[in-house]
């Protein structure tokens, strides 16, 4: 398994202080001595890279993405990319669309996101528009899963519905937790499997430090059972965390930073 740095902004200015993520959640590991499986977690065992970017040259930034994850997926059975903000998953995602497509593999794609980043979308993709730009780009919108919206635009709304885009609420979540991962966990049977989590599907309680905060989240344990069921399926290829803004996050004891360690622990 290898673990990508990826430094990538598009957020309006809105969130620049994510760019330094990945090197902040890996420090944190250092205060993880073991996951909920036991295993012992040694850093520096690790098989770590970076994908150097510059944030002002948004044509290149997109390129250097794509072509690294692309190369990087024919490689490796299973992928953590640590953004950076969520317009990283365009071109991650596109890479993964690809591979699938060059692999003879179904691609699934399930966004955990207190948004639907599905506004009209820019000639590069910022991270409000991203899942937009890739399903219009060919991603299979019927293979398209979004967990935990909860604050969506009039624009996204109809783009949701007109590509009949499933979506689980924080509303069905709350209800049964367990059953409703279970249903997340069919929806990717038999497909190539790409998580994308947005920090802020978390409630800002338990992750303070993101670009868009929006209350009504899930807690820091329920987005933990998640994922350690979830990280059982053979076909997670592709797992990708962003929006985190560990320069915030400095003011509020690490909190966000820390939590974002604790689950890439438990990917582990």
């Amino acid at each position: 398994m290898l673990i990508v740095k990826v430094p990538g902004l598009n957020s309006l200015n809105r969130n620049a202080g994510c760019r330094n993520a990945g090197n902040a959640i890996l420090e944190k590991l250092n205060e993880i001595y073991s996951n909920e499986k036991k295993k012992i977690i040694d850093k520096k065992s690790l098989n770590i890279e970076e994908i150097h970017l510059d944030n002002n040259n948004l044509d290149e930034q997109e390129k250097l993405i794509y072509k690294n994850s692309r190369d990087i997926l024919e490689e490796q059975d299973k992928v953590i990319f640590l953004g950076g903000d969520h317009s990283i998953s365009y071109s991650i995602g596109k890479a993964f669309f690809d591979y699938c497509k060059k692999n003879s593999k179904k691609p699934c794609l399930i966004v955990f996101d207190a948004h639907a980043d599905c506004m009209p979308v820019m000639k590069n993709p910022t991270h409000e528009e991203w899942l937009r730009a890739l399903i219009e780009k060919g991603f299979p919108a019927e293979n398209v899963l979004l967990v935990g919206a909860r604050n969506l635009e009039k624009e996204e709304i109809e783009f949701l519905s007109e590509n009949k885009i499933k979506q689980i609420g924080m509303d069905k979540l709350m209800l049964n937790l367990e059953e409703l991962t279970d249903t997340i966990m069919e929806f990717a049977f038999g497909k190539e499997l790409y998580v994308s989590f947005d920090i802020d599907v978390v409630d800002p309680a338990f992750a303070p430090s993101t670009g868009y905060k929006e209350v009504g989240g899930l807690t820091s344990g329920q987005a933990l059972y998640i994922l350690l069921r979830m990280n059982k399926m053979k076909n997670l290829k592709v797992f990708d965390l962003v929006e985190v803004n560990s320069e915030n996050d400095k003011k509020k004891d690490s909190m966000t930073v820390k939590l974002a360690s604790k689950l890439l622990a438990e990917l582990l």
